[in-house]
């Protein structure tokens, strides 16, 4: 049974700027990709065989990256290309909880990488069906980022689930995946986004 497309799991992703004086300009706005995790997490909940604890389930992490867009991205991709490697890229001085976790990665752990919590109160049903998650990277946040010596762009995101296997620590595993036009982010603007699964 394919869990995501017999429960028609769909996802939607909408990037906006935010400057010092509160205006915001969208600067992305489309679906994403629901990747073969959601699959596994749902496969994990529904057959009882992975976490006894709802909670594990829950989407509450995302990571950041700057190694999109690929050539071509599909439902089989498991891990962002090149996600922020370290709780420094991600900004100490921000407001973003930062987590390092062993991700799971094609069925397989990973080395322990950062992950920003997405707080409860940022978590919003939108409808009998959706839920929307706003992902808020202030002003402080993934500043200056490089890559190699040069400047580094971001232009992907991730969704995770939790911890669909049930282990003692939290082992992620990515849910949705959407990559985006380049943003070279600096402490002018705040990025917000407003990410809507629906099902």
């Amino acid at each position: 049974m394919n869990f995501v497309e017999d429960l028609n799991i769909k996802g939607h992703l909408t990037i906006s700027k935010r400057d010092k004086q509160g205006e915001e300009e969208v600067v992305f706005d489309d679906h994403n990709i629901i990747v073969s995790g959601m699959g596994v997490g749902l496969s994990y909940l529904f057959t009882a065989s992975g976490s006894d604890t709802v909670t594990d389930y829950q989407i509450d992490r995302v990571q950041i990256g700057v190694g999109g867009p690929p050539a071509q991205v599909t439902a089989g991709i498991n891990e962002l290309l090149d996600s922020l490697a370290t709780v420094d890229e991600y900004g100490t001085g921000s407001n973003l909880n930062i987590e390092e976790r062993e991700q799971i990665v094609g069925g397989v752990l990973s080395d322990p990488r950062p992950f920003a919590l997405i707080p409860a109160s940022k978590w919003s049903r939108v409808g009998d069906s959706s839920v929307r998650y706003t992902i808020v990277i202030d002003e402080e946040a993934c500043n200056d980022l490089t890559r190699l010596g040069s400047a580094a762009a971001l232009n992907e995101i991730g969704l995770f689930m939790k911890n669909p296997t049930g282990y003692q620590d939290a082992r992620p595993i990515l849910v949705a995946y959407r990559t985006f036009s380049d943003i070279v982010k600096t402490s002018d603007f705040s990025l917000i986004f407003r990410w809507t699964i629906n099902w």
